[in-house]
């Protein structure tokens, strides 16, 4: 099987696209600079530049391939709504329309799972629970993607979508890099009572998953599917397990959850007045996220998807915690 990896100078999309051509499979890679993607070029796969805000391009890149996996987006907690929409709606609408140009297959779509969170507390949330209103720019304009990709559905493309939550492992560098960046400024604290539930997702696990929903068939096709290792825990004992594996103190001091959504509510108000509307250094978001409960039902991957997560929460933060040893600075 030939397949796109869009994204593949991303975290998930390049662990991907290494995964695949460890499988065997032809994989082809875009971003925009070769640089970001040297390793998967010297392990095989097939490069082409650019940035897929252009048609012309994404029609390219489809042409011959049988399959997409489209992990290319735009991520964050802070910016304009303009700039989500570009990164995450147009995109994904250059994907889709290339893909029916192109006669491609199958498109398998890297969704979120911020598409359900709205600041309260979540247990086994499922696929089909959608807020009326979307917290932030990122989570509206995720949900808008997906529903792009599934209404091409009806033109003859096969479709899937994954949402994994707090994906982990060797090479990711946005959950515990951050967490670890604050702590060694001394601004990260426990958030509440400490206890609250997370799910996290082993990055080869996702990679297991987005192999599955490119050879699933049948009943499997056109449904979006949460993944997680499927086996909650408290988030602030998986903060201070990476802080220790990297000889770092743990986190100890505790902040009220009114109090840190009062000062998150005054810094981002502050930032939106000052010039060019600077990311602040707290988030209501942020702190809901870091406060309350949210795990996942994957039951409906489990079943239509074959996925059964294998490998471990802490074998994949060890695979982190040794890489991060090891990159300079």
């Amino acid at each position: 099987m030939k397949i796109l990896v869009t994204g593949a100078s991303g975290f998930i999309g390049g662990r991907f696209a290494r995964f695949a051509l460890e499988r065997g499979l032809a994989v082809r890679i875009n971003a925009r600079r070769a640089e970001a993607v040297a390793p998967l070029i010297a392990r095989g796969a097939e490069f082409i530049p650019g940035d897929l805000a252009d048609p012309q391009l994404a029609r390219a890149l489809c042409g011959d391939v049988e399959a997409v996996v489209h992990c290319a987006g735009a991520v964050g907690t802070w910016g304009r709504y303009e700039d989500f929409y570009r990164g995450n709606v147009t995109l994904t609408e250059n994907v889709v329309e290339a893909c029916l140009k192109q006669r491609v297959r199958r498109l398998v779509h890297l969704s979120s799972p911020s598409i359900g969170f709205h600041g309260h507390s979540h247990l086994n949330l499922s696929e089909d629970e959608i807020p009326r209103r979307f917290s932030d720019h990122y989570g509206k304009t995720k949900y808008l993607a997906e529903q792009k990709v599934f209404g091409a559905e009806e033109f003859g493309l096969e479709v899937l979508a994954l949402r994994p939550r707090l994906v982990t492992g060797a090479g990711d560098n946005s959950v515990f890099p951050r967490l670890i960046e604050m702590q060694r400024r001394g601004r990260l604290a426990i958030i509440g009572n400490g206890l609250n539930l997370a799910d996290f997702t082993s990055v080869q696990n996702l990679n297991e998953a987005l192999l599955s929903a490119l050879l699933a068939a049948g009943p499997a096709l056109g449904k979006v599917y949460n993944i997680s290792n499927g086996a909650p825990l408290p988030l602030w004992d998986v903060v201070n397990y990476v802080l220790r594996r990297l000889e770092l103190p743990p986190v100890t001091r505790h902040v009220a959850y009114p109090l840190a959504y009062a000062a998150a509510t005054l810094n981002e108000t502050v930032c939106r007045l000052l010039p060019g509307r600077p990311q602040p250094a707290l988030f209501r978001l942020g702190v809901a996220v870091m406060a309350k409960d949210y795990t996942l039902d994957i039951g409906r991957a489990r079943r239509y998807l074959d996925y059964q997560p294998k490998t471990s929460l802490w074998t994949a933060l060890d695979e982190f915690c040794e890489e991060w040893r090891r990159t300079p600075g």
